[in-house]
């Protein structure tokens, strides 16, 4: 829960920096998010912010950031849905087990 209000804490501070006119509207790191692999490591960088606050704006981002790898076998697993999950029919003959009896207080 700290990690998230840091990040929204710091989600409000870009904003703030665009408000006040320290970063531009159009070419900041909340409107140029998310930050690929790609982008941090090509080799040209026309951002008026660092790689470093693209790729890690807060300091426990660099021990936990994970980078998106992209869709499996791209339009071919978008188009065919594989699900490990049994089939409809293994739930037709399931029963739920019956709700215990609720206790009712009589006042005496």
């Amino acid at each position: 829960m700290d990690r998230y209000i840091d990040a929204l804490l710091s989600i409000r501070a870009e904003i703030k920096e665009v408000e006040d006119g320290l970063m531009p509207a159009d070419n900041n790191p909340l409107v140029n998010s998310p930050h690929s692999l790609h982008m941090i490591l090509h080799e040209t960088w026309d951002r008026p912010y660092s790689r470093e606050q693209a790729a890690f704006p807060l300091p426990f981002v660099r021990h936990t950031k994970f980078w998106p790898t992209g869709r499996i076998n791209d339009e071919f697993g978008d188009r065919n849905l594989i699900c490990s999950c049994p089939g409809m029919e293994a739930y037709d003959e399931m029963t739920l087990p019956e709700e215990a009896p609720k206790k009712v207080k009589v006042k005496a």
